[in-house]
């Protein structure tokens, strides 16, 4: 089977710094690839790189099979792809930018009109459809450039960033468009929003200074948090000495921390590699007679997990 998307060892350097360090991936169909790293990771390069907009310094990157260099109008047929910061031309109107970009697609007539208008309802952008781009708000300016990018129903997508600058509800309806599109291409998304992952990534590759240093599911990734399991409680009072004691002393235990929102009197009960925490802790609560009004346990914390990741002294 040909991955629709294909990396192998692709590597960029600019002068003394190596931006992207030789590294390799495949996204298939149906897969939403969420692209995390710190500022300066080689995040956007590498996206730039699979657009065809850089040309790898070694490596190779192909676009349902075709090399985006030495095939590369073959492999932009099939791309959509959303930039850093959406370029477009200014003095254009939002709509007569989207009919010349659906002819440079080679698009006419009645079906050029059928995708400007599939485009823009897919991205509601039809209040602002004849002002020109530069008036525009920093989140219709990137509905602009998401629509640009969807025109032609690309099998593949490429958005860098592609809710910056959306209001939250705008960000749900971004977020849905990529859910409902996911089964049918494959998309890698640059995001510094660790819910994003949440909430539309089948898959989160962590990148640090142009290397690639976690790859899996977000639920893999949420695995390797220290709160991964752990049991949030929090009772009707602050939870009494001698209770947090007896907790602290279970077997599989591994440790007691307040909650770190501010105002929250709650505990997080940290749990032994494997350990089940919920029968003893009850347990102990039981016993005790303790009011509790919230009991939980956490799935894990991506944002610790990327810290972690991110800021290991071996980088």
């Amino acid at each position: 089977m040909t991955h629709l998307i294909e990396i192998e060892g692709i590597a960029k350097s600019f002068g003394a710094i190596e931006a992207v360090r030789g590294i390799s991936f495949t996204v298939d169909r149906g897969e939403v690839l969420g692209f995390l790293g710190p500022n300066g990771a080689g995040k956007s390069t590498t996206m730039k790189m699979i657009a065809g907009f850089l040309v790898p310094d070694a490596g190779r990157a192909t676009i349902c099979g075709h090399d985006v260099v030495s095939d590369g109008l073959e492999a932009r047929r099939r791309l959509g792809y959303l930039p850093e910061g959406a370029p477009a031309y200014p003095d254009m109107t939002a709509g007569s930018f989207l009919k010349f970009v659906a002819q440079i697609r080679g698009y006419r007539g009645a079906e050029a009109r059928a995708r400007v208008d599939a485009a823009v309802e897919r991205v509601e952008l039809g209040a602002v459809l004849r002002q020109p781009i530069e008036t525009l708000s920093k989140g219709f300016k990137r509905r602009v450039g998401l629509a640009q990018a969807l025109l032609h129903d690309p099998e593949v997508l490429i958005l860098d960033e592609p809710t910056d600058g959306l209001d939250p509800n705008q960000k749900f309806h971004v977020r849905a468009l990529i859910a409902s599109m996911a089964k049918d291409k494959a998309i890698i998304i640059s995001t510094h929003i660790l819910e994003e992952v949440d909430a539309v990534c089948t898959r989160a590759m962590v990148i640090a200074n142009g290397k690639i240093l976690a790859d899996g599911t977000p639920g893999q990734l949420e695995a390797r948090s220290r709160f991964h399991h752990a049991i949030y409680l929090r009772g009707a009072a602050p939870l009494p000495d001698a209770v947090r004691a007896e907790l602290a002393q279970l077997a599989g235990v591994q440790g007691i921390e307040d909650a770190d929102r501010f105002g929250d009197t709650g505990v997080h009960i940290l749990p032994r590699e494997g350990a089940d925490l919920i029968p003893d802790v009850r347990r102990v609560l039981e016993r005790h007679r303790v009011a509790i009004d919230e009991f939980r346990v956490e799935r894990g914390r991506l944002d610790g997990v990327f810290r972690d990741i991110t800021m290991s002294p071996e980088l």
